[in-house]
């Protein structure tokens, strides 16, 4: 794909080494690596670089690099000790994913790995993870469930996107919900969630459904949406068919009388819709570009000085960005680069994120976030309510 071949042209600017294929080797911030003295700390970026998800792969490896540069920058942790980075393509396939968490590990040696994306990756991975006790960070929303010593969750779970976007929309006026996403577990949990927020407000669900990934021709179902009496279609499709799907919805001329939601939308599917295509998407996040505050001026500040003003900062830039940063202060607590003592002291700690301060919880590797109401407006993302911390109910009793 051309953003991976673009990202591989970096990492040769950079000097860095080409491994196997699908991985990419260097220090985070200059070449020649340190002194064997004080070797480099290893971070495995384990991302979906094509295959359908290469956006959001690139934004995760950006913002993890991000985060990595700036701790050498500031000369490194442990007495100097740099972070190096060790970037690995799962072309959106669970069985790649395991093929490069396998080779990262045993070969590259790497101290922790951040990523993947989907659910089906990182469940495809937990058994190596496990297995060699090293840290997967998980910065992706998803389902909830995950319970593990070795996975810690920078994650919005459907009780804190789900449990506060539909209670919002069925007060401004929504009754007939029309549901649709990917077929795959982290779609269909969040429709199980819609389906509960609706009823508990006296909305009803009309119609869900799910569509194979890949999918060119979204017609059947708009014509079935067009029948059906929803108000809005809540849509829980990924990556590029979400793409399709929003464009085709448009230009049936749905949008003009039935309003949109979408799970997971932010700067991401912007780059990818015009304005009229994508005004009036609503939307639950934890993080916006345009959020009023300084920290989130700050994330934005840092991602273009590094990147270009055309760089995206999203939901999946600041995850990337603070759950790095996390792991970087807990081998610091930690004094050490050892994965077990580090795997402790990453969790019960809080941090500033570019939407306030977020906790990793020790109970369950799991986050309270700060979570947004948004909507897409003149091409841009507009925040329409900040709900601020959210707690999830327990994710280890959900296993």
């Amino acid at each position: 794909m051309t953003q991976d071949k673009e990202s591989l042209a970096f990492a040769r600017r950079r000097g860095l080494l080409l491994g196997s294929a699908g991985l990419a080797v260097g220090a985070a911030a200059g070449w020649p690596r340190i002194a064997s003295a004080a070797e480099p700390i290893k971070v495995g970026i384990l991302q979906p670089f094509s295959g359908g998800l290469e956006a959001l792969g690139e934004q995760g490896g950006q913002a993890t690099r991000l985060a990595l540069d700036e701790a050498n920058e500031a000369g490194g942790v442990l007495g100097g000790r740099k972070f190096e980075y060790i970037r690995a393509d799962t072309k959106t396939d669970p069985k790649t994913a395991v093929e490069r968490t396998n080779e990262l590990i045993r070969r590259y040696k790497v101290n922790a790995i951040i990523g993947p994306v989907t659910s089906a990756e990182r469940d495809a991975i937990r058994p190596l993870v496990e297995r060699y006790k090293t840290p997967l960070l998980y910065a992706t929303d998803y389902e909830g469930g995950t319970c593990s010593r070795y996975i810690t969750l920078y994650s919005s779970v459907p009780d804190q996107w789900v449990d506060t976007f539909i209670p919002y929309v069925v007060e401004q006026g929504a009754k007939s919900l029309y549901l649709i996403g990917s077929d795959y577990v982290w779609p269909r949990k969040i429709n199980a969630a819609v389906r509960a927020n609706a009823q508990k407000g006296g909305a009803n669900v009309v119609a869900e459904e799910y569509a194979p990934w890949g999918v060119k021709d979204y017609t059947g179902t708009l014509r079935k949406i067009s029948s059906s009496g929803a108000d809005m279609v809540v849509i829980s499709i990924v990556g590029a068919d979400a793409i399709t799907f929003v464009k085709q919805f448009a230009a049936a001329g749905l949008k003009d009388r039935i309003k949109l939601a979408f799970f997971g939308f932010s700067e991401n599917y912007l780059a990818g819709l015009t304005r009229d295509e994508s005004e009036g998407i609503l939307t639950a996040c934890n993080f916006t570009e345009a959020l009023d505050k300084p920290e989130a001026k700050e994330l934005v500040r840092k991602m273009r000085a590094k990147y270009g003003e055309k760089a995206i900062v999203s939901n999946t830039v600041d995850a990337h960005y603070t759950m790095t940063r996390f792991y970087i202060e807990a081998i610091k607590r930690a004094g050490s680069d050892d994965k077990e003592a580090v795997t402790d002291a990453i969790v019960g700690h809080s941090l500033m994120s570019g939407n306030g301060e977020v906790m990793l919880r020790a109970s369950d590797r799991h986050a309270d976030l700060n979570i947004l109401i948004a909507q897409a407006q003149d091409g841009r993302m507009a925040v329409l309510k900040d709900i601020g911390r959210v707690v999830a109910s327990p994710q280890c009793d959900k296993a």
